[in-house]
């Protein structure tokens, strides 16, 4: 009794084929070409599809978080050509978007580009922010009357959801400004 040859059904035309590999999906090239074609053309939108699902499902704390993220690549692009705020070295280490007033502190000025600069990973992680240097050097930069502003009473904010999502928007904006305006100086 002799065994015929084994047929499947082609995965993008539908007709049957005789089976030359195991694994074999499609009957020819040109269907094997239309198969990948559709399947990333499915992919892309599977993925728009998983990346709104995500979207609708964060917490206001995950917002609060991508904008501060936003926020901070805004400041270090912002201040890419100036030294630390608090120990004046230019160095080819981290950099960060350190704040005067810290976010626990004084979370109202968390978005504030004056609370704002940039600072290196020493002095903001291993000598908490080095802030007697940093306000000396804070006041040079931008006035006793503005230090003194930031070290007052600020009302609380309470941002909603979508007044987050425009803070991310509007500094992700700030930031193609700010590179196309260097890439045009350059």
């Amino acid at each position: 009794m002799k065994r015929g040859i084994r047929q499947k059904k082609c995965k993008n035309c539908g007709k049957k084929f005789a089976l030359f590999n195991s694994l074999a999906q499609v009957c020819s090239v040109d269907c094997a070409i239309q198969y990948a074609k559709d399947n990333k053309v499915q992919e892309r939108v599977r993925r728009k599809l998983t990346r709104i699902a995500k979207e609708k499902i964060k917490t206001r704390s995950e917002h609060l978080r991508d904008a501060q993220a936003a926020f901070n690549t805004f400041i270090r692009e912002r201040d890419k050509n100036e030294p630390c705020i608090s120990c004046g070295r230019y160095h080819t280490g981290q950099y960060h978007a350190g704040h005067y007033r810290s976010v626990g502190a004084c979370p109202e000025l968390r978005f504030c580009e004056l609370n704002v600069h940039k600072q290196c990973s020493a002095c903001n992680n291993h000598k908490s922010g080095n802030i007697i240097e940093y306000r000396i050097n804070l006041v040079k930069k931008i006035g006793t009357e503005q230090v003194e502003w930031l070290e007052s009473y600020h009302e609380p904010k309470k941002y909603t959801i979508d007044q987050i999502k425009q803070i991310k928007a509007e500094y992700k904006e700030k930031l193609k400004e700010l590179k196309r305006g260097n890439d045009e100086r350059n």
